[in-house]
């Protein structure tokens, strides 16, 4: 609400109305608004679909990653349990008198996250981009062994 258009002009007035206005200028820049970086790695994970197998003795993660060459694409694991794919697909640099005429292809950076189920094994992951798809394979760890009963020998007292 603006003081001044209701013709209460008056310097305490002025004062209130400047502070309303910085309110809403702090409420805009929120400390809970996301991170540039958030925003950019949000998109960048809805731009990357993916297919994830399970197999009996593995996982197999796929993603389409069409004109990108190894060399482009990472393939890391996190905190012990978090499985991700990253990577940057560049603009091709212009030849002398081309243009674009439509530019449809995605180009920026893609990111994929996949929390690894509690068998997975960390230490056996390969990875293998062949024809523009991207095979990501996890290891089951085998089955822990069931406990055997431990027997107690009774002593006679």
């Amino acid at each position: 609400m603006d003081f001044r258009i209701m013709g209460l002009e008056s310097p305490l007035l002025s004062t209130l109305q400047h502070m309303m206005d910085l309110t809403e200028d702090a409420a805009d820049k929120s400390v809970n608004a996301p991170t540039r970086t958030y925003v950019r790695d949000a998109k960048a994970m809805a731009a990357t679909p993916a297919d994830i197998k399970e197999f009996p003795n593995f996982y197999e993660f796929v993603v389409d990653m069409p004109g990108l060459k190894s060399g482009d694409i990472k393939v890391q694991v996190e905190d012990d349990n978090i499985l991700l794919i990253s990577g940057e697909r560049k603009r091709e640099e212009e030849k002398e008198g081309a243009k674009y005429v439509r530019m449809e292809r995605r180009v920026g950076k893609f990111m994929r996250k996949f929390v690894l189920p509690e068998n997975a094994n960390i230490d056996a992951i390969s990875a293998v981009c062949q024809d523009g798809v991207l095979t990501v394979t996890v290891q089951k760890l085998p089955p822990p062994e069931p406990k055997k009963p431990k027997t107690i020998e009774v002593k006679i007292a």
